[in-house]
């Protein structure tokens, strides 16, 4: 199932390669309750060290970033869901 999103994440995002990353536990980076897999389409530059996605990745759920101004709308968040749905039906 995490190889056919990423295929249509990298696709859709226009990424040439991706970040697949699990973070199963406190050591390992999870702040959020549940095991998730974060699946992340990359491009040549996007960071300046590429393992600074992970540092991205720990700043994601932290409390002074989960703010409402930086959050999608729930409309950005259904069209995009819309738009991603095709390619799995």
């Amino acid at each position: 199932m995490t190889q056919r999103v990423a295929d249509v994440v990298e696709r859709h995002f226009q990424g040439t390669s991706l970040t697949i990353a699990i973070q199963d536990g406190p050591e390992a980076g999870q702040t959020v309750k549940h095991v998730h897999v974060h699946v992340l389409p990359r491009r040549a530059g996007d960071f300046e060290k590429n393992d600074s996605v992970y540092d991205e990745l720990q700043k994601h759920d932290r409390e002074e970033e989960d703010r409402p101004e930086k959050w999608r709308t729930e409309e950005q968040m259904s069209s995009e869901a819309c738009t991603l749905r095709k390619h799995f039906n």
